[in-house]
């Protein structure tokens, strides 16, 4: 079983920019679909990014698309989550997932693990 640990979560300025990290538990990682999703108080979790096995398809929200990046280091057994040009609607609790397959889903159903979250506050 899938075991996620975030971290990199923290508070900053408007237009600042923060690394999140997802390291995954040794001996799970090749086999999963990556995800990056965030959670603001009193809204759905939503979809921010996923990454393939292989690192070859990524997918973004709508809202994010253009100013994060996500990335694997399978060497290291971790997914990160670049984020640029940070806004305050970007204030959200981040979730690392793994699906256990090789394509690509928006829907956090579809996420078979979970790691507990890192608090991300963007404030001036």
């Amino acid at each position: 079983q899938a075991q996620l640990a975030e971290s990199g979560g923290g508070s900053v300025k408007p237009g600042d920019s923060l690394k999140l990290s997802c390291e995954v538990a040794p001996g799970t990682y090749d086999a999963y679909v990556m995800g990056w999703f965030r959670q603001a108080p009193g809204k759905e979790r939503e979809f921010v990014a996923a990454i393939t096995w292989g690192g070859g398809s990524a997918e973004y929200g709508e809202s994010v698309k253009d100013r994060f990046g996500i990335s694997r280091d399978n060497t290291k057994e971790a997914v990160h989550l670049q984020m640029v040009h940070l806004r305050p609607e970007d204030t959200a609790v981040y979730y690392c997932a793994a699906r256990r397959t090789y394509s690509i889903s928006r829907s956090r159903q579809d996420y078979d693990y979970w790691g507990q979250g890192t608090q991300v506050t963007v404030s001036s």
